[in-house]
């Protein structure tokens, strides 16, 4: 059965459960100042409350050098009982400053990066250097990011780097969308560089509500992430809900997946912010089966990340180890 690689290690698809789509567990990034979370004790409350929420499993789609912790992230999982799958590759350019690593590096070290991740294990620095600590934590997910209405050049290497890890070792494609933008282009782009849409996630699609626009990417066979719930200072709650319930009328269920995208100190209830990471069971759920009933939110949220998130088959390929000063 084909599996999906968590941070405690592989899981059938069926067995994912409930996923929560778009997370963020442990997050610092140059782009979101002091707004950071990376306490261990209080990240293990907010994925307890997540867990008992209804959620088995998030995809944390924190990409390389923006303050992963493979090792905190698995004594968080053995505590709560909360599966996680953990992405590498790199975000849109706005993440990574002027003299970055990941800006100077050559492709095949841009690979050699994500396929060491895939492949042994998730560096327990982060990949911040001098030299790489492979931790016991594999990656489950690449993770790219394009920047509002365009793929800088900058992100195309990322994004040839990371595609090329997806096609060597099976796992799907998540890409930041900025305000749900670009679509269509990342979508070529990938396509361009071997990875079909079919195993293309796309992120933040509902900070753009376009059904039409939706309906197309559907048709292309990419997965819709509508991963801004709680968030009403972008749109109330029930533009979502009409959204979804619009695009499962449409005939795209089977593209529909959901998550809560907490990327900031000031959304998590175990630092005094909110609406909280458990907001997607605690209420949005709810409020969803009211609309479209049980047996369709189930499709959304077990049924579609079952197939969605699992590696397919590759052929053997020879993984490449990492090696950077």
């Amino acid at each position: 059965m084909p599996s999906a690689h968590t941070v405690l290690g592989p899981v059938p698809g069926d067995d994912l459960g409930a996923v929560d789509a778009h997370e963020h567990l442990f997050l610092r990034s140059p782009a979101l100042p002091g707004d950071e979370f990376e306490d261990l004790e209080r990240m293990t409350a907010e994925a307890a409350a997540v867990r008992a929420s209804g959620i088995d499993t998030v995809v944390d789609l924190t990409p390389v050098g923006l303050g992963r912790d493979p090792r905190k992230l698995a004594e968080l999982c053995r505590r709560t009982g909360l599966r996680v799958i953990l992405a590498t590759g790199y975000h849109r350019e706005a993440h990574y400053p002027a003299g970055h690593w990941a800006r100077r590096l050559g492709a095949d070290e841009l690979l050699d990066v994500v396929l060491t991740d895939l492949t042994q294990g998730v560096d327990e620095r982060d990949w911040q250097g001098p030299r790489p600590v492979l931790s016991e934590v594999r990656a489950g997910i690449v993770k790219l990011g394009a920047s509002y209405q365009v793929i800088t050049d900058a992100e195309r290497r990322w994004f040839a780097a990371g595609a090329e890890a997806a096609q060597r070792t099976g796992v799907p494609v998540a890409v930041h969308c900025e305000i749900g933008t670009a679509a269509h282009e990342v979508l070529d782009l990938l396509g361009e560089l071997g990875v079909p849409a079919r195993r293309v996630i796309l992120a933040h699609m509902d900070r753009n509500p376009d059904v039409e626009l939706h309906g197309q990417l559907a048709e292309r066979g990419a997965t819709l992430v509508y991963d801004t719930v709680g968030r009403v200072k972008y749109r109330p709650e029930s533009v979502l809900v009409n959204l979804i319930g619009r695009i499962v009328d449409a005939g795209h269920i089977d593209r529909l997946m959901l998550g809560t995208d907490v990327g900031r100190r000031s959304m998590i209830r175990a630092y005094g912010g909110g609406p909280g990471m458990d907001v997607l069971g605690r209420e949005f759920l709810p409020r969803l089966t009211r609309r479209i009933g049980e047996e369709r939110v189930a499709h959304i949220m077990r049924t579609n990340p079952a197939r969605t998130l699992v590696r397919e088959a590759v052929p053997n390929s020879p993984s490449r180890a990492a090696s950077r000063d």
